[in-house]
């Protein structure tokens, strides 16, 4: 993981950087989803925690306009998180959100005080003045549903702000200083729950901040292309392929980037899914012509993982022998002096958020952690700009296959922790043959692009069934599907029963070894999405 700050691989002086908006992280859990709804609208922007935004900071960053987030303290306390001094005075638009509409009054002369009536979920607000924040969505006297999130209230707002929205608990709901471009709005405009708040970031991106939006995935395409051509030069890359969508699009990139100077190396380790490593090789090696090292180490993976049953344990053992493997392999490969990996942006904000994020270990077999180090190579990290749902908008720009960049996420130790309990062949044999079945009835059903993520686990439980009029003893499968944004949360997905019915009777009877199914309905939380 490299945790340079995140605005260090951008550069406010080139086309596709030169309109930014910066978003000062206050500790929202959902502050992410600020800067995909204003990337959505062709705007780029960053994440930066409040601690290191600093007046000079920003001058230096040149935003076209700031966003304040949300979080969790009480903008009416003492030492609590501020927005630097000097952004006030800096004649750039600025639009606090929840905590952030908080400072924003608290620091301008307001006043904000703890409620009795907290609001939390969805409300209702009603529109109390005109405002170019609402021009064309919202108008006076209209009600509209927001998401909230906030114990505080402000009492009192600071000179030159007029309030344009309001609820029952709220006066003071919505705030604009028109002349100075100043907002604050209590609800949560980057939330889904607030139908139309895409419409009012946009409003403010581009109607009040003047953004035109060149944020697009033929430019970055582009942009990051001749960024790899300057960093290597005549050097040769290795990139480690997964099957993911993350590895096949930086594979993809650089391919275009470089040519034969990048050789990948693919590292079977016997807990993929069917069929997967032919995918990989069939599209990489033989479609796009990529140098391939095709290495199988299911056998020692495998061997490594037989009987171990903390799922702590199996992805270590994972982790640490994919190292070895890849390693062994890569140094096969002459003159290799960069090594390529799949960070995202969500990795890096992260890595320096002041909170930690809400994931502060970031798995070592995703990024082949630790081989940049123990190799002598540097780094090359095309996506480390994009978040998930741009990395597979650059993929189908890139010409990547429908089925390769909508696949639902896997995770790095792959079968082996949907397997609760000891790890044997047989049983990787039996959950990998029922999975494909389920996918396969999720794809004929139409139903595969409306999941985040669907798979199958086999559980360490044994049931007493009976099939053709004889006993059987036989494990249970579960089934699993959610529905998510970004997979921070997730509901299950609401198949029918029909559907249900169809899967698992396709499963027992095409699958020796299972004698029953159960469908998962716990969402996240409290459940997390994987078992393991």
């Amino acid at each position: 993981m490299n945790s340079a700050a995140p605005n260090a691989v951008s550069n406010p002086g080139d086309k596709l950087h030169s309109e930014r908006v910066l978003i000062v992280d206050f500790g929202s859990q959902v502050t992410q989803l600020i800067a995909r709804r204003i990337r959505e609208s062709g705007v780029y922007s960053e994440i930066h925690p409040f601690n290191t935004v600093t007046d000079d900071f920003i001058r230096e960053f040149a935003p076209k306009a700031v966003i304040l987030s949300g979080g969790p303290a009480s903008a009416g306390e003492n030492e609590t998180p501020r927005a630097p001094d000097g952004l006030w005075e800096m004649g750039l638009p600025v639009l606090g959100i929840c905590y952030g509409e908080m400072t924003m009054a608290q620091q301008l002369g307001g006043k904000v005080t703890a409620s009795e009536h907290q609001e939390f979920g969805r409300t209702e607000v009603e529109i109390t003045g005109e405002s170019a924040l609402f021009d064309g969505i919202w108008k006076p006297g209209d009600t509209h549903q927001v998401w909230m999130s906030h114990g505080d209230k402000i009492d009192a707002i600071p000179e030159g702000f007029s309030p344009i929205a309001v609820t029952p608990t709220a006066p003071f709901a919505t705030i604009a200083d028109e002349e100075r471009k100043f907002y604050g709005v209590q609800f949560h405009p980057e939330v889904v729950h607030t139908p139309d708040g895409a419409k009012l970031l946009s409003n403010f991106t581009h109607a009040i901040a003047g953004c035109v939006g060149n944020w697009t995935m033929s430019a970055f395409k582009d942009d990051e292309i001749a960024k790899v051509r300057r960093q290597v030069g005549k050097g040769r890359v290795i990139c480690g392929l997964s099957g993911g969508v993350d590895s096949s699009v930086v594979a993809a990139l650089l391919h275009e980037a470089i040519g034969d100077q990048l050789t990948c190396v693919f590292v079977d380790t016997g807990v993929m899914r069917e069929g997967e490593g032919d995918q990989v090789v069939a599209l990489f090696r033989d479609h796009y012509n990529i140098p391939l090292v095709h290495r199988d180490a299911s056998e020692m993976f495998l061997g490594k993982l037989d009987g171990v049953s903390d799922p702590e344990k199996k992805r270590k053992i994972i982790g640490a022998t994919f190292i070895d493997v890849f390693e062994e392999e890569a140094a096969k490969i002459e003159g290799a002096e960069f090594l390529a990996q799949g960070t995202l942006y969500p990795d890096v904000i992260e890595s320096v958020s002041f909170t930690g994020g809400p994931s502060v270990t970031i798995k070592s077999h995703h990024n082949v952690g630790g081989l940049p180090e123990r190799m002598k190579l540097k780094l090359v990290e095309p996506l480390r700009e994009l978040f998930k749902d741009e990395v597979r908008a650059l993929g189908r720009e890139l010409g990547l296959p429908d089925e390769m960049v909508n696949r639902h996420p896997f995770p790095g130790p792959g079968l082996a922790i949907r397997l609760p309990g000891g790890v044997t062949e047989e049983k990787v044999g039996i959950l990998r043959k029922a999975d494909t079945i389920y996918l396969d009835e999720i794809r004929k059903a139409g139903l595969y692009d409306d999941i985040w993520q669907a798979f199958a686990v086999l559980l360490p439980v044994q049931t007493v069934g009976v099939m053709g009029d004889a006993r059987t003893y036989d494990y249970v499968l579960a089934l699993r599907a959610v529905t998510s944004t970004d997979g921070m949360t997730a509901d299950s997905f609401p198949f029918s029963h029909d559907f249900l019915t169809q899967v698992s009777g396709r499963i027992i009877n095409e699958v020796r070894g299972i004698n029953r199914v159960v469908y998962d309905v716990t969402s996240k939380p409290p459940g997390t999405i994987e078992w393991e």
